[in-house]
């Protein structure tokens, strides 16, 4: 049993119902995981070009700068299809034209000059051997990172307290994402997330180079990923602890950036299974596809996964929604497992969004809190403020904020992102994050480990919501399987999850998507899953 377990249970869930809602879980998700194995998309093949080496970007493009990795993958599936990946097409045209590299093939590409072709017999046997090498040398990179990663918190440290602080920057400069980051780290931020570029997740390509003007973020590139990386790592000597880095791995490229986040040791990525079909719509098919094999690149990276819950309470309401939240938590956890990804790198999503007018709204709040920590004992959950019902009153969002924080205290969340008193104001200033992490701060200390003598009533108002918000979820799950091999996708489409309505045949990126021929080949997958 890991630290984040409780060894007492406060409420008392029958064992056979948490085990019923589990295998209802499992069988819900068995399909849409059959229909992930059975697809690939244009995203993963990049992702896999990429653990092979490929960098850099067509600066000739009029249009602008143009991924090397983009224009390769395009232009192979213009040639003769991605059924059955592009991993034997590239390298035997590697191997064809003996050319040095995938630079190399990807300029020649650019001008003209290579016709793609699957290749057969003896000669799709060397393609297939040049790319499990180049793969495997892609992957001994994010070993070495991980590897690394563990090295450091053994030598400065972890946080010496739970839930970490995770704190948010986003300016829209690296630079000066990395002064507030470092300001943030020194004042006790834990984990520093650098939000994208507004409208990233919606990009079907994965800029390079470092962002200088990015809108309410900096775009998620290897570049920034490297820069941040490397600041916080002298900061951790500084401030005696390893400070961790998050991003997105999230939207049409969740796969490529999944594997950057691996090169670079980025330490949590949001990565969740349906956020991108709800809120950015894209594709169910594609996100299934890309989420599988960028949350199989996590596990070998070490890399937490942060899923997406809170946000249905932003469009739904979360009293009445709460089982929706319980549910997508108990699919993300199984879709999770079936990746390779343990408990310990899970860490699934919930949010403190119930309108604070509604009575007993503290309690509430409790029962959904301590609900997620007794499902899910091992896994480091991701304990998220008040937004929804932020309204500009700093004083009201201030103490709003302290509530919310002794809710994570109190039922042992593992990770706390900090509440902005400015949320729906303004981006905050520094002085406004000096005084969130200073709220957060005072709670920890002053709660200290108010947990141990925390005993909601047997047979009380937080015990009986916990059972009742259990028993909806179960019932939920019941009626999706009982809809059949479609019943998760006529679910979304149907506008269970925070109320969004989305067709599997819907969606950006739906053109992205293939079904896998008989001999498709991609080694990336084949030693992610040996590894698994």
């Amino acid at each position: 049993m890991s630290e984040l377990a409780d060894p007492m249970s406060l409420l008392d869930l029958d064992p056979k119902v948490v085990g019923t809602a589990r295998r209802l879980a499992a069988r819900a998700a068995e399909p849409v995981i059959a229909l992930a194995r059975a697809h690939t998309t244009v995203a993963v093949e990049r992702a896999t070009l990429r653990l092979a080496g490929i960098t850099g970007a067509d600066t000739a493009h009029r249009a602008g700068d143009v991924p090397w990795v983009n224009r390769v993958v395009d232009t192979v599936r213009a040639h003769c299809g991605l059924e059955h990946g592009v991993v034997l097409p590239v390298f035997d045209a590697l191997r064809r034209h003996d050319l040095a590299g995938l630079t190399e093939l990807a300029e020649a590409t650019a001008a003209g000059q290579i016709q793609y072709t699957v290749p057969t017999g003896r000669a799709a046997t060397r393609a297939l051997s040049l790319a499990r090498t180049a793969i495997r040398r892609g992957l001994r990179t994010v070993d070495r990172n991980r590897a690394q990663r563990d090295r450091l918190v053994a030598r400065l440290g972890d946080p010496p307290q739970r839930p970490w602080i995770y704190l948010i920057v986003a300016t829209g400069d690296i630079d000066e994402d990395v002064v507030q980051a470092a300001n943030a780290a020194r004042a006790g931020a834990d984990v520093i997330a650098v939000i994208r570029s507004t409208g990233q997740s919606l990009l079907d390509y994965v800029p390079e180079g470092a962002t200088h003007q990015g809108f309410a973020g900096t775009y998620a590139t290897q570049e920034n990923f490297r820069i941040m990386r490397a600041a916080m790592d002298e900061v951790s000597k500084e401030v005696g602890r390893y400070v961790r880095v998050t991003n997105y791995a999230s939207g049409l490229c969740m796969p490529e950036i999944a594997v950057l986040a691996g090169l670079q040791r980025l330490d949590m990525m949001l990565n969740d299974s349906m956020y991108g079909i709800l809120f950015r719509d894209i594709n169910p098919i594609r996100t299934f596809v890309d989420q599988r094999f960028s949350r199989q690149v996590h596990a070998r990276a070490g890399i937490i996964i942060n899923t997406g819950e809170d946000n249905y309470l932003t469009t739904a309401d979360a009293v009445d929604a709460a089982h929706t939240v319980t549910v997508s938590q108990l699919l993300n956890e199984r879709f999770a497992h079936e990746a390779g990804l343990p408990d310990a790198l899970l860490g699934l999503g919930h949010a403190f969004e119930i309108n604070p007018d509604v009575p007993d709204s503290f309690r509430l709040e409790l029962a959904h809190a301590l609900l997620a920590r007794e499902l899910f004992p091992d896994a480091p959950l991701k304990w998220m403020p008040p937004t929804r019902h932020m309204t500009g009153d700093v004083f009201r969002g201030y103490l709003l904020d302290g509530f919310f924080n002794l809710a994570g205290v109190l039922t042992g969340q593992g990770i706390l992102l900090v509440g902005m008193m400015t949320e729906a104001v303004v981006t905050p200033w520094l002085s406004d994050r000096d005084l969130a992490v200073a709220n957060v701060k005072y709670v920890l200390n002053a709660a200290g480990n108010l947990r141990e003598d925390f005993r909601p009533a047997p047979d009380g108002f937080i015990v009986k919501r916990a059972h009742q918000v259990l028993g909806e979820a179960v019932d939920l799950l019941e009626r999706i399987v009982g809809n059949g091999s479609a019943g998760l996708l006529d679910a979304i489409a149907d506008g269970t999850f925070g109320l969004m309505k989305r067709p599997p045949g819907g969606g950006r990126g739906a053109d992205g998507v293939m079904a896998k021929a008989d001999g498709y080949a991609n080694p990336a997958i084949e030693l992610l899953e040996g590894a698994s």
